[in-house]
């Protein structure tokens, strides 16, 4: 079966700044971004005057964003909701002007030490209220399965696309923070999940330590995920977030290994997670 991967990439792990952002993604050969940080803010925190200027700058490079990065969803459950979804509204202007057909976006962190199905209605209301905002601009939202939010397991992703049930809600598959809430990314949480991926989150993580490592050198099963996709024919984004400013195994890595010759820093950390996931491709 035919599939399709295109490949994006967190460039904000590279560099603030847009234009080294680009120059390092340029050397790579990769033309998308998901946008979350840009010279020194998120890209929700900018005015629509400096988005649009941030467009132009894609624009003349010939970028595109894969999805927004955004932060919506990462509130407490128990916080006022109404100026975030006042944020949400300010972000689909954003990702309208960005040409953007995703957001990313999350269920809410839950009280330390609370059970989750205690506001599982409380949820449900609030992701209503963004796909009602959301109605008739044709943006997806999609959700991440993040640590300690409602959905953080695979059971729970389920239960918000079964109960919303959506053409605009969708889910961003992310095997590290599966494999950081104890949860098996392959084949458990992805053959409960697969019919409703849309997107995915490429990094890596030991359960051991629960450190990030590159794409398949942890528990994540990158590559029997990737595989299935494959046979899927699954036609979406890679979207590269190495989170590998603290990984130990730099120290270890040969001379020879893609990006180990580079100076310490996101271009050498990226270099290196890039070279990780096309070693499984």
């Amino acid at each position: 079966m035919e599939y399709r991967f295109i490949l994006s990439a967190f460039a904000d792990e590279i560099d603030p700044n847009l234009q080294v952002q680009m120059d390092v993604l340029d050397d790579h050969g990769i033309k998308y971004i998901e946008m979350r940080g840009v010279n020194e803010k998120n890209i929700t925190d900018h005015a629509l005057d400096e988005a649009r200027e941030v467009k132009k700058q894609l624009d003349e490079r010939e970028f595109r964003l894969s999805a927004i990065g955004s932060p919506i969803g990462k509130i407490l459950i128990t916080d006022d909701f109404e100026p975030h979804l006042e944020k949400f509204r300010h972000t689909l202007k954003i990702a309208e002007i960005m040409e953007a057909k995703y957001i990313r976006m999350f269920s809410f962190y839950i009280p330390e030490g609370k059970d989750p199905a205690d506001y599982r209605e409380e949820v449900l209301k609030r992701w209503k209220e963004f796909l009602k905002a959301a109605e008739g601009t044709g943006i997806v939202l999609l959700h991440e399965n993040e640590k300690e939010i409602y959905g953080d397991t695979p059971e729970r992703c389920l239960d918000l696309v079964e109960s919303l049930n959506s053409d605009y809600f969708r889910l961003t598959f992310d095997p590290a923070n599966f494999v950081q809430c104890g949860v098996e990314p392959y084949p458990k949480a992805f053959n409960m999940l697969k019919d409703h991926i849309a997107y995915l989150h490429i990094k890596d993580a030991r359960k051991d330590n629960l450190q990030i490592v590159p794409a398949g050198q942890g528990d994540g099963r990158l590559q029997e995920t990737l595989n299935a996709l494959k046979g899927m024919g699954f036609k979406g984004f890679l979207s590269l977030e190495p989170h590998l400013a603290n990984f130990v195994g730099f120290a270890e890595l040969e001379t020879g290994d893609v990006g180990a010759d580079l100076p310490t820093g996101g271009p050498r950390e990226f270099a290196i997670a890039l070279h990780a996931l096309k070693s499984l491709l």
